[in-house]
């Protein structure tokens, strides 16, 4: 339609008109529908290249919070997707050690994996009660579940972990729009503040680290392999809580209807 820029796009559709535009989706044509919302809300943030603080962050900093964030490899990759690192922290006025559960080597390694898990869990639990466990996206939700049916939940330290968790993905969209290209962790990570120590890192980074350490037959090799992966997996959890922590202390209020 010759619209090639964000200004162009909000001068040309309100809410109502590009609901009704229709748009290619794999063989056919459907509408925008209630994505038309957020599609120029996130244009005018880009154009203007300023935050919109859309609702209050529900959460304060005077309370402690798991972080929590998994490895693993996906079915397409393995015979059957598994999470090789369950990665836990506690931040906040009591904030703990880095507290990550592995996957053992070899076959059933990742059912010990599972049961270490459930004893860092619980311990967690004993010290500080239903404490929130925060993570980004749905993938920590699902693989819990999917563990579940797998190898069980033991003194239902799993559900109790189902029962407080706080995906922090969708409450930052209803938060803040952003004028950045996706809400990827590594990206709102940025907006935070947050810049890791690591040159190299991502999932598909450390899915590829676990294989080669699980292959190498050097011990040595294998030890520091494992030990860049938990360090990423350490930096995820920092993440996390920095961008918790951006979220409550800058978006914590009410915005104001003028903005």
């Amino acid at each position: 339609l010759g619209i090639d820029t964000y200004s162009q796009l909000l001068a040309s559709y309100t809410v109502e008109s590009l609901s009704e535009t229709k748009r290619q989706q794999g063989s056919h044509l459907r509408k925008v529908g209630s994505a038309a919302r957020n599609a120029l809300l996130h244009a005018r943030a880009m154009a203007e290249g300023r935050i919109i603080h859309m609702g209050r962050f529900p959460f304060t900093l005077d309370r402690d919070y798991v972080m929590f964030d998994l490895e693993g490899i996906p079915s397409q990759v393995d015979e059957v997707e598994k999470i090789y690192m369950w990665g836990m922290q506690v931040f906040g006025p009591s904030t703990g050690d880095y507290r990550p559960a592995l996957a053992a080597l070899g076959p059933g390694g990742d059912a010990t994996g599972w049961r270490r898990f459930l004893v860092e869990a619980n311990d967690i639990f004993q010290a500080h009660g239903d404490i929130p466990f925060v993570h980004w996206a749905v993938y920590e939700k699902t693989m819990i579940n999917k563990y579940i049916n797998r190898f069980g939940d033991h003194g239902g330290v799993a559900q109790r972990v189902l029962d407080n968790l706080v995906d922090l993905l969708p409450i930052t969209q209803d938060a803040v729009v952003l004028p950045d290209p996706s809400y990827s962790l590594k990206v709102v990570e940025l907006r935070a503040g947050f810049h890791r120590g690591m040159e190299e890192y991502g999932g598909s980074w450390s899915i590829a680290q676990y294989i080669r350490a699980v292959e190498a037959s050097d011990e040595a090799v294998y030890s520091e392999m494992m030990d860049a992966i938990l360090q990423y997996n350490r930096e995820d959890l920092e993440a996390t809580w920095a961008v918790f922590a951006w979220l409550a202390n800058n978006f914590g209020h009410e915005p104001n209807a003028a903005a």
